[in-house]
């Protein structure tokens, strides 16, 4: 399936089934790997989706998407440590911690955590300990909420 495909036909389609179920459509890609041509979908909303959100909606899109070239649909939640990619994510994360991944190092390091404080098309900013850091989006690889795992207790999933 080609990129104009995936982003002129199949997202629209995802994106209108997500609204008329109350959902946030977060993402689509197509993903080759070893196995195959896994087609992903990530949905969300504000309570977060469920396993039966995720049912719900799979069954629902997989007659619409019979036509494509996948081998795999999988439908899910983006998770806690969704990146931060298109504006409304920025919007959301205003306040919040981040971590910022450089494709390149800026001051000799790749990897910038700090309180994200703005953001346009071009840059965001971020308050730090050493300071405010203004950095491209464009120099950024990945943006992503810190996840604090304090207070979290142990499970153990052995049983």
């Amino acid at each position: 399936m080609p990129k104009a495909e995936l982003t002129a036909v199949v997202e629209p389609r995802c994106r209108r089934l997500a609204e008329e179920q109350g959902l946030e459509l977060v993402d689509v890609c197509l993903d080759k790997e070893s196995a195959g041509k896994y087609l992903r979908i990530y949905i969300d909303k504000p309570e977060g989706v469920s396993l039966d959100d995720c049912e719900r909606y799979h069954r629902a899109i997989q007659p619409q998407l019979e036509s494509y070239d996948y081998d795999f649909l999988e439908v899910s939640s983006p998770g806690v440590d969704r990146p931060l990619k298109k504006d409304r994510d920025f919007e959301r994360a205003i306040g919040q911690e981040v971590e910022v991944h450089l494709f390149r190092a800026m001051d000799g390091v790749k990897l910038i955590t700090g309180n994200l404080a703005d953001f346009s098309r071009d840059e965001i900013v971020l308050d730090t300990p050493s300071g405010e850091k203004r950095l491209s989006r464009k120099a950024c690889a990945l943006v992503k909420p810190v996840v604090d795992m304090e207070g979290v207790e142990n499970v153990d999933l052995s049983e």
